[in-house]
C-alpha cells in the first residue's frame, strides 16, 4: 500500500494532538509544492493540522495505520537518542517498514521516518496520545518494538533506555511489564531473567510459579491484539513464546514436572 494513500486516507487518532502536529509538517514533505495540500482541504474527515476535531476527544478504535505511525514516532525519538543513527538501528525499522508497507509504501515510510528524525519530538505528550487512544496490551507491544529497536546494536544504551523508560511511564505500562519485556533480551548474563519474565521472585513457590505463567500466558495471548497488525501480533507471539520458554528453563531448574 502506497504510504501517502495510507496517511490522506487510514489514519484515526493520530491526525490529531501532538501527532497530528508531526504529521502536518510530514504529510507535505511526500508531495512536491505544487501538490502539496492546502490547510482543510479534505483527507477523509480528518485534520492535520495537529488540533484535536471533536470525534477526536471521544475515545475510539485506532485503525492500524496510527499503530504503524504511533510506532514510527516514537522509534525516531529513540533512534535521536543518543546523538546518531546507528545503522543496525535504521536495518530494523527498514524491515518494520518494509513488512508492513511493502517495496514501494516502505520507500515513502522511510522518507517520513527520516523526516522525522529532523523534527523535534515532544514524545512524552505523543506517548500520553497513544495511552489514551491505544489499549494496554498493544501499548505492552509497541514497548517490545521499541526494545528490539534499542538492542539491535547488541546493548542498551543508558540514554535509550532513558528515554524508553520515560515513553513506559507516559504511556502506562507497569514497571513490572517493563522489566518483563526486557528480562527477554538478557537471558545470556542475567541468571533471574526468566522469574523476572514471569513477574515473580526467585523465592516463589513452585505453586507461586505454576500460577504466574497461567497468569502471564492470558496476560500476553496474541488474540488479545489481533486487530492492531500483523507486526503487533507477531511481537506478541515472541512475548508470548518467550513466556513459555522462562516457564520450562524454571522447570527444568527445579525438577517441575
Amino acid at each position: 500500500m502506497s504510504a501517502t494513500k495510507w496517511i490522506l486516507g487510514g489514519l484515526g487518532f493520530v491526525m490529531g494532538g501532538p501527532i497530528g502536529a508531526l504529521l502536518g509538517v510530514l504529510i507535505a514533505s511526500l508531495f512536491d509544492s505544487s501538490k502539496a495540500l492546502p490547510q482543510g482541504e479534505d483527507t477523509g474527515g480528518e485534520s492535520y493540522s495537529g488540533q484535536y476535531h471533536q470525534a477526536n476527544r471521544q475515545r475510539r478504535r485506532p485503525t492500524q495505520g496510527d499503530i504503524r505511525i504511533s510506532v514510527l514516532v516514537l522509534a525516531a525519538a529513540v533512534m535521536k537518542a543518543d546523538g546518531h543513527v546507528k545503522k543496525q538501528e535504521l536495518e530494523v525499522v527498514k524491515r518494520f517498514l518494509l513488512n508492513n508497507y511493502g517495496e514501494e509504501g516502505g520507500k515513502e515510510a522511510l522518507q517520513l521516518l527520516k523526516n522525522l528524525l529532523e523534527q523535534e519530538i515532544d514524545y512524552m505528550s505523543v506517548a500520553h496520545q497513544i495511552r489514551d487512544n491505544v489499549n494496554y496490551s498493544t501499548r505492552v507491544e509497541i514497548v517490545h518494538l521499541l526494545l528490539d529497536l534499542a538492542h539491535a546494536d547488541g546493548s542498551y544504551d543508558s540514554t535509550e533506555q532513558y528515554v524508553i523508560e520515560r515513553m513506559v511511564v507516559g504511556l502506562y505500562i507497569s514497571n513490572a511489564d517493563y522489566r518483563s519485556l526486557l528480562a527477554l533480551y538478557g537471558k545470556q548474563h542475567d541468571p533471574e531473567w526468566a522469574y523476572k519474565a514471569l513477574e515473580i521472585e526467585p523465592s516463589a513457590t513452585n505453586e507461586e510459579v505454576k500460577k504466574a505463567y497461567r497468569r502471564m500466558a492470558m496476560k500476553y495471548h496474541p488474540d488479545k491484539v489481533a486487530s492492531a497488525g500483523d507486526d503487533i501480533k507477531q511481537k506478541a507471539t515472541e512475548k508470548f513464546r518467550g513466556i513459555n520458554e522462562a516457564y520450562e528453563y524454571i522447570k527444568k531448574q527445579r525438577g517441575i514436572s
